[in-house]
């Protein structure tokens, strides 16, 4: 089986801080990661060929995180039919809820799916689900991944003495 593949994208290496946990996800499960820096508005020309590269490598998803004024998820959905995940970007201005608006308030036809603000671990699951859908051993380590969380949730009530 050849390991399924996921772009994590920004606009700038200052969303890496974020942008890292969802690729550090994804490894974690044996999905091969790439990452890089896409930037909607300063290389706007590099997009289209960005999203035909990843369709032609056989990319299972993007998950892109932006922040501010947020267009990257929209715009890289816009030429691509693979599954875009968008990670609103925490900005000082607006608390990132300028990035979430930006990014889930999508035109009909083109979705971006859309987890919480700095939440690239969420991306990365949920790109995880997407790639689980034909890779049963990815959907056996979700639910192994789950189990584990469970039981950690359930002995937190110890810490309540």
């Amino acid at each position: 089986m050849k390991t399924p593949l996921v772009y994590v994208v920004m606009g700038s290496d200052s969303d890496w801080k974020v942008m890292k946990r969802a690729k550090e996800v994804l490894e974690h499960f044996g999905v091969t990661v790439e990452a890089r820096v896409v930037s909607a508005h300063r290389t706007p020309e590099d997009l289209g060929p960005f999203a035909a590269e990843a369709e032609k490598n056989g990319a299972a998803a993007i998950i892109a995180g932006a922040g501010g004024a947020a267009h990257l998820p929209g715009m890289l959905a816009s030429f691509t039919v693979l599954p875009v995940i968008g990670v609103p970007v925490l900005t000082t201005a607006l608390s990132g809820m300028d990035s979430l608006l930006s990014i889930v308030q999508m035109p009909k036809g083109i979705p971006v799916a859309t987890v919480a603000i700095d939440n690239a671990e969420n991306a990365g699951l949920l790109a995880l689900r997407i790639i689980g859908v034909s890779h049963p051993e990815i959907q056996k380590k979700l639910r192994e991944y789950r189990e584990k969380i469970a039981n950690e949730s359930r002995a937190k009530t110890k810490n309540l003495t």
